[in-house]
């Protein structure tokens, strides 16, 4: 692939990618604060409970195929014919699984309508299995503007079906009926934009010869998938379905502001990487690009809603969920840095470091679960401190890893990184201690917001950052 090819591709990719996070953040906003607005802390709380569940079964029969068909350079149709039939079958031998295992769930978290609950919500992992073959097609081949169109489409009419039933009365099956048609359609309608169509001709020596890799992702993608869910399931253990509820909140809000940041680079970063793979130069300077755009947004981004936080939930969804206030801001801290491993792992996966991913994120789970169980006398706003704190510092694990392999030198990474960080706490509590004199909440928010990107764009303009005229650049070439 040619220089100018791929930069088109990639500058392409990113500004759909963006569009796709972006639009789907403000989606899922508004759809959050119906349902939020209609229902209550508990109904979030008795929902999340299944999450990991549902999660660690979809990264089962995901395989870490995805990964594995986009470092191959050409894949045959027979390659994703062989992972779809692989992860459909498993999808369904999952979900009989986890299908009688229902009531020692139920038990588990003293929670007895779990039992009928979790067997309608594990639906979503056959429905799910349908679309990951046709999901690695469109990440090798960076298929990204029509991805987009469908994603927003799909979310859309999922979270109309979601607030007409919370409308109705129906309480937690109303998050319930807006995922299960969301994952449904997603799976299905991914076949309109694909040239690629399953056959019945199965063979899965293909699924076998990617086992090596996959099975490296796979494991990996189960540990993270613990990690990002292991506070839910400590907490519903331990704590009231209600405060589980709150965490839920706080931790979706979270988990959409990193993601919209770290989803951008995402869709192209592991693609982009493996086709500069026998260019050692050009790769580090596009990691380095990626590392240095994805810190420009995240800091200024995570710690901005960490210092809105109690006027953003309150007038949004009310102040039933002021309790999620404190979790919230607690957790933007990891938020901006979550986005920052992103682009260190693809390179990682690039390289086909497949077992220094597992390992990494097996030691990260490990210690901080032990860490986390530790602090649980000192109660919840502790804990999520404590996973917080480590989860930010773990950056200098993956960057450690991957210096070594690429060339990247730490001073160089706080170089590329570091200016962002500052600038974003300057300008982040500049503008809340402002904000702190007026007591109308819409004031407040509105000049915390105002005053934190005058403040932070200034910075960047005085300290010439190149990142902030490119994508200005960038922006102004797409409405021409």
């Amino acid at each position: 692939m040619g220089e100018s090819t791929l930069k088109q591709k990639t500058a392409s990719g990113l500004f759909w990618a963006a569009l796709n996070n972006g639009a789907m953040q403000v989606l899922n906003a508004v759809i959050g604060i119906f349902l939020a607005r209609l229902l209550t802390p508990a109904d979030y709380g008795l929902v999340g409970l299944l999450t990991i569940f549902t999660a660690i079964a979809t990264c089962i029969q995901e395989g870490g195929f995805t990964s594995a068909l986009a470092n191959i350079k050409h894949p045959t149709d027979n390659d994703y014919n062989s992972v779809f039939w692989f992860s459909s079958i498993l999808g369904i031998v999952l979900y009989c699984i986890l299908f009688f295992c229902a009531p020692l769930i139920a038990d588990f978290f003293h929670q007895p309508s779990l039992t009928v609950l979790s067997r309608v919500v594990f639906l979503s992992i056959p429905l799910s299995a349908i679309g990951i073959a046709p999901s690695a097609y469109l990440f090798k081949n960076l298929i990204v503007k029509q991805a987009t169109i469908q994603r927003i489409g799909v979310l859309a009419f999922s979270g109309v079906i979601g607030v007409v039933l919370a409308f109705k009365g129906m309480a937690y099956w109303s998050l319930v009926a807006q995922s299960l048609s969301y994952v449904g359609l997603q799976s299905l309608l991914k076949f309109n934009i694909i040239p690629w169509r399953p056959s019945l001709h199965i063979d899965f020596k293909p699924v076998r010869r990617m086992m090596s890799f996959s099975m490296k992702i796979l494991i990996t993608n189960i540990i993270q998938t613990i990690n990002n869910n292991v506070l839910t399931v400590i907490f519903g253990r331990l704590f009231p379905v209600k405060i589980v509820g709150n965490f839920t909140q706080a931790y979706k809000w979270n988990n959409m502001a990193s993601t919209a940041i770290s989803g951008m680079l995402a869709q192209v970063t592991q693609p982009v990487l493996v086709a500069v793979d026998d260019e050692a130069d050009r790769q580090l300077a596009i990691l380095r690009k990626m590392i240095r755009f994805t810190a420009f947004l995240a800091f200024p981004c995570m710690f901005g809603l960490a210092i809105i936080s109690k006027e953003f939930l309150v007038i949004l969804i009310s102040d039933k969920w002021l309790d999620a206030v404190p979790i919230l801001q607690i957790l933007c801290v990891s938020g901006a840095f979550f986005p920052i491993y992103n682009p260190l792992i693809s390179l990682l996966l690039s390289h086909g470091k497949s077992d220094s991913y597992m390992w990494i994120s097996l030691l990260q789970i490990a210690l901080q679960t032990a860490l986390i169980l530790l602090f649980a006398p000192y109660g919840i706003l502790t804990m999520v401190a404590v996973y917080s704190c480590f989860a930010a510092l773990w950056t200098f694990v993956w960057f450690g890893v991957t210096g070594s392999i690429s060339g990247y030198k730490l001073l160089i990474f706080l170089k590329d990184t570091v200016p962002f960080l500052a600038s974003a706490v300057l300008a982040c509590g500049i503008a809340f201690f402002a904000g702190s004199f007026f007591h109308i909440l819409i004031v407040s928010l509105l000049v915390k917001i105002v005053i934190a990107v005058i403040i932070y764009c200034a910075i960047m303009k005085i300290a010439h950052a190149r990142i902030l005229d490119e994508c200005i650049n960038y922006i102004l070439k797409k409405k021409r």
